[in-house]
């Protein structure tokens, strides 16, 4: 992909300052796309997560300490990048009395203070569905609260049975309540029917989730769930229809579309779906509103044409 002046300066900035976000760390494929919209994503809470999912690569073991200067070094790190959006995610602490709730509020409150140009996305756990502690985190006002139901009900259990279907919901209906932009995001070729991400679609609407993305698994490697199939662009574009219809703010579906993909530019659409203006100090969004996006599905049919069958080989990622 071609890169441009944004890009460049955000590569150059997070070189020299030894920052760190998922996008490179992971080694995203959307990188260079969402790096030119100044959008980036951080990890927090350390490289062990207390719960573990079966489509997901970070480890599960002890969690590391608690970091209690982490959102500073991450407020920091977004005024470096001068980023126009920021997502933050991370793993599960169970071991902490407050499941982590502290640390996810405080790092949107630090980047609030110190980037107050800058939108906030916090994608949490479900934090055992706790009120209070969930009251915590919606209380730092993020742009957008998010959290990921992932999977259909059937094969919810299997695929992350630290988690409860029903409750993933609630914590979605929890944060609509108190007024907040809401998303999620559905991981399809688990084994799900399109019949079941139909019903897991309408079950998240039910709930008020604002935003919706809509992805392809990639197996991290062998001791991890098998992929079940590779689902079409066509597919995906039948997915987003249907989404649109049932009534979300905003609907991203594609093959390697990830959660935290062209995340302002779902908020800025969201936000006009619900007929509410970008704040003035996010006014900037808007430009992204109507941007077009390299990996939805709808981008890909039309640079591509349509698709042909791929048989399942072994679903893994590809070595880094």
């Amino acid at each position: 992909m071609k890169t441009g002046p944004e890009y460049q300066d955000m590569k150059k900035k997070v070189s020299g300052a030894s920052l760190h976000t998922v996008c490179q760390e992971a080694g995203c494929p959307n990188i260079h796309e969402c790096w030119e919209s100044r959008e980036a994503t951080f990890l927090i809470g350390g490289a062990n997560c207390s719960r573990r999912c079966d489509f997901c690569q970070i480890n599960s073991a002890k969690p590391d300490p608690l970091d209690r200067d982490e959102p500073r070094r991450v407020a920091e790190s977004v005024r470096e990048m001068q980023l126009n959006y920021s997502t933050i995610t991370g793993v599960t602490r169970d071991d902490l009395d407050d499941e982590g709730a502290w640390l996810y509020a405080e790092v949107v409150r630090q980047i609030h203070a110190l980037n107050p140009h800058t939108g906030v996305e916090n994608l949490t756990p479900d934090f055992s569905g706790k009120p209070d502690l969930l009251q915590e985190v919606f209380e730092a006002r993020p742009e957008v609260f998010a959290h990921n139901l992932e999977t259909v009900p059937r094969i919810f259990r299997r695929i992350r049975p630290a988690f409860r279907y029903e409750r993933s919901l609630d914590v979605i209906r929890q944060a609509r309540d108190f007024g907040l932009v809401t998303k999620s995001n559905l991981i399809l070729g688990m084994g799900e029917t399109v019949d079941e991400i139909r019903e897991a679609l309408t079950d998240l609407h039910s709930a008020g989730c604002d935003i919706v993305t809509i992805t392809q698994y990639l197996r991290p490697g062998p001791k991890y769930h098998p992929i079940d199939r590779w689902v079409k662009p066509e597919e995906f574009l039948e997915h987003a229809d249907f989404a649109k219809e049932l009534g979300f703010g905003a609907v991203m579906s594609g093959p390697l579309v990830r959660s935290s993909y062209r995340a302002g530019r779902l908020y800025a659409q969201a936000l006009a779906a619900r007929g509410e203006q970008l704040p003035a100090n996010l006014s900037h969004l808007a430009e992204t509103a109507g941007a077009s996006t390299a990996q939805e599905a709808s981008t890909l049919l039309q640079k591509y044409g349509p698709s042909e069958d791929t048989p399942v080989v072994s679903g893994l990622l590809p070595r880094k």
